[in-house]
């Protein structure tokens, strides 16, 4: 059974505080991955999964990108991102083209199709969230844009 603080006992406030701060780690985790999963489920439909779809609005925001760098973004392995650009490249979405700085390293970007994919899924993604921010109230939104500065500056530490 928990035990709840009172005013006359100090030490079980303190130690209800702990608990929470302890549990903010949990907390923050959990909401963060919802809104995570949340999000990519706000997709256009079609054959491609989420990792695929990651990386083909990663290439429409950022332009060409090596094999290494997009398996370094995605936090996987090289084989398995190679199996994903194989995907998007079979697909067209996708092309493979050498860098015309280092001819040995090879660039994925996308292709017409690719591009407007890529837009129309970030469009997409982008579109839920505005909708749902826009639902809040001013005090509610600035707490999310202060919150949303200091997981910036924990992420960036």
């Amino acid at each position: 059974m928990e035990k709840r603080a009172t005013c006359n006992d100090p030490t079980a406030e303190r130690s209800s505080a702990e608990t929470a701060d302890h549990d903010l780690g949990g907390q923050v985790r959990a909401a963060v991955w919802s809104l995570f999963r949340r999000f990519r489920s706000e997709r256009p439909d079609g054959e491609l999964g989420d990792v695929a779809l990651d990386v083909l609005v990663h290439l429409h925001k950022r332009g060409p990108q090596t094999l290494t760098a997009l398996s370094e973004r995605g936090g996987v392995s090289p084989a398995s991102m190679s199996q994903t650009v194989n995907r998007l490249t079979s697909a067209g979405y996708a092309v493979r083209s050498r860098d015309a700085d280092d001819r040995r390293k090879v660039l994925f970007s996308v292709t017409e199709e690719g591009d407007r994919l890529g837009g129309a899924t970030q469009a997409r993604r982008n579109a839920w969230l505005d909708a749902r921010l826009d639902a809040l109230d001013a005090e509610d939104r600035a707490v999310i844009a202060r919150a949303a500065a200091l997981f910036a500056a924990i992420a960036d530490s």
